[in-house]
């Protein structure tokens, strides 16, 4: 973490981590970031509200005139504003920064954001001279086999890609333990940051961020590679207002059988966000679980909510298998009809009952957005009702088989009935 003490030295007790003496959170995140920075990584996080740091802030200033000398991780955990664990976590994203300055031909400038497995840094690349991100494993993650792998199958997997709407890829590598991604700067934000304000997008500006996704998907799709985690937190948007597909930690080839297997199962994905053959953890994924997940995206863009939630994400993934879809254009009037019938088929249950193809899909969403009517979504309707009137035609043959069965057994029931009166009123005639 920048200095001699470890992380599960850090992690003992409350006491001892307010304690400088003991070497707690002030050591750990002095180490690594300034007060400064620590304020705006919490903030950053929601772990934490600009009140709050500035409270601490004061605080600190007033002991400091008492010459008692605080850091801001200690008064953070003090006032009961974070946790030890969330503070633990926080010091878990600091501890990359150190070795993130020592990749060779990469200059570190400032930390970018933080996920489940990973930071993300800006950074110059020297011998180019331009921005680029470094995404850096987590330590205890680097020493996963596991997770490692899964890691540079992200960089491969973007590398096979090279399309204006989908972060490029450059490099991967190791160094002191810690392995790295190397991929374009976006300047920009992303996506979701947008609609976590409370935004609802104008169905002409939704459609343009959907529209650059769509071609992206379609790029990845030709090239055998489903994404599986679409969703407005992978959707980068520059400051020109190109959108850009990020993050393919859970991308894989279609055609990859032997990961497949190995998965098979689990659910990959965003609760939100996740096809329903995703959450059963089915062997056969394929591009119609990234049209699932960009139908849902539209939804949330277009609606201000996402098509399902509930309090806890088992919960969320029970109503994308079970709970019909509330259509958007029935919660936002202002919707045309066409992107309504869009977003039905892309979220459909069955993935057989979603567009054929991605190319079909970006037609549709062409037609829509130059006010015309989505032809191809007709077609899938009109096959899908065919297909139900096919299935009921023969489901209503096989109950006419199964009446026209029990009719013929009656008769022969009734006639073996006569016979036997027939043979019971011979048999008396003759007693007689």
């Amino acid at each position: 973490m920048g200095n001699n003490q470890s992380k599960d030295e850090f992690a003992r007790g409350e006491a001892a981590a307010r304690s400088p003496q003991a070497g707690g959170p002030r050591l750990e995140l002095a180490a690594a970031f300034s007060d400064t920075e620590l304020g705006r990584l919490v903030m950053d996080k929601n772990l934490a509200t600009a009140s709050d740091v500035a409270e601490c802030t004061a605080e600190q200033k007033r002991l400091a005139s008492e010459n008692v000398s605080k850091s801001l991780a200690e008064l953070l955990v003090e006032k009961d504003v974070l946790t030890q664990r969330q503070l633990q976590r926080v010091a878990e994203t600091l501890e990359v920064s150190g070795p993130a300055t020592q990749i060779p031909g990469y200059r570190l400038i400032s930390h970018i954001g933080s996920g489940a497995m990973a930071t993300v840094f800006k950074a110059k690349q020297l011998s180019l001279n331009r921005l680029v991100a470094v995404k850096v494993l987590y330590k205890r993650y680097s020493e996963n086999p596991e997770y490692v792998e899964r890691f540079y199958k992200e960089g491969q997997a973007a590398a096979k890609l090279n399309h204006p709407n989908i972060v490029q890829a450059i490099d991967v590598g190791e160094v002191g333990g810690y392995h790295y991604f190397v991929m374009e700067y976006v300047e920009g934000h992303a996506l979701y940051d947008e609609l976590a304000k409370g935004k609802v997008f104008p169905e002409a500006e939704a459609l343009h961020v959907v529209l650059q996704i769509a071609r992206a998907l379609v790029h990845a799709h030709e090239r055998g590679l489903i994404h599986r985690d679409v969703k407005p937190k992978n959707i980068m948007i520059t400051k020109d207002g190109v959108a850009k597909l990020a993050d393919m930690g859970l991308a894989r080839l279609a055609a990859d059988q032997q990961t497949a297997q190995a998965e098979a199962g689990r659910a990959f994905g965003t609760p939100y966000y996740i096809a329903p053959e995703q959450i059963r953890g089915e062997v056969d994924i394929d591009f119609r679980a990234d049209i699932y997940g960009l139908g849902a995206t539209l939804y949330h863009l277009v609606t201000g909510r996402v098509p399902f939630d509930a309090p806890s994400p088992a919960a969320v993934m029970h109503k994308h298998l079970k709970e019909p879809l509330t259509p958007p254009d029935h919660i936002n009037p202002s919707l045309s009809v066409g992107l309504g019938e869009v977003v039905e088929v892309m979220m459909a249950k069955r993935p057989e009952d979603r567009y054929a193809s991605t190319k079909d899909l970006l037609l549709d969403l062409q037609a829509v957005a130059q006010g015309e009517p989505p032809l191809q979504v007709r077609k899938v309707l009109d096959a899908n009702v065919l297909s139900a009137l096919a299935k009921d035609e023969h489901q209503r043959s096989d109950e006419t088989g199964e009446l026209a069965a029990t009719d013929h057994n009656a008769a022969i029931y009734i006639l073996l009935a006569l016979l036997a009166v027939s043979i019971i009123v011979n048999i008396v005639l003759l007693a007689r």
